[in-house]
């Protein structure tokens, strides 16, 4: 489900002013290719509560911070300050958080998956060198 960012042509925006904290939220939800549906679920809470967060001032407890953190992959600093630097999302965030999971596995596991992985990298590699 989309958020009221700035520039959103549709939706019901917020009747309060967004606060900063609410539209950086957004905006890493965003940039990680999460939907609200996606955090709320990983928070344990439903996605009205979570929607509210990027609506409206709340005040979240450090453990609640933390855990956000980890779901958008990004450190708890970047959710309290804005650093004005580009973050990498996406597909990047989420290869990232996958190899996260892997590396939870038995090592035995990890090195199957690592040994696919890389076996498709380096095919990838080769047709794209030959396509140019």
């Amino acid at each position: 489900m989309p958020c009221y960012c700035d520039g959103m042509k549709t939706g019901k925006p917020s009747k309060s002013d967004k606060k900063d904290f609410s539209k950086r939220l957004c905006r890493l939800r965003d940039t990680a290719g999460l939907s609200q549906r996606n955090v709320a679920k990983q928070m344990g809470i439903s996605q009205p509560s979570y929607a509210n967060w990027e609506s409206h001032n709340v005040s979240l407890k450090p453990e609640q911070l933390v855990h956000l953190a980890d779901v958008l992959g990004v450190d708890v600093s970047e959710l309290l300050e804005d650093h004005n630097k580009k973050r990498r999302g996406g597909p990047a965030g989420k290869v990232r958080r996958l190899f996260e999971d892997v590396s939870t596995l038995p090592r035995n596991r990890q090195q199957r998956i690592i040994a696919v992985v890389e076996d498709m990298v380096t095919v990838a590699k080769q047709t794209a060198g030959a396509h140019q």
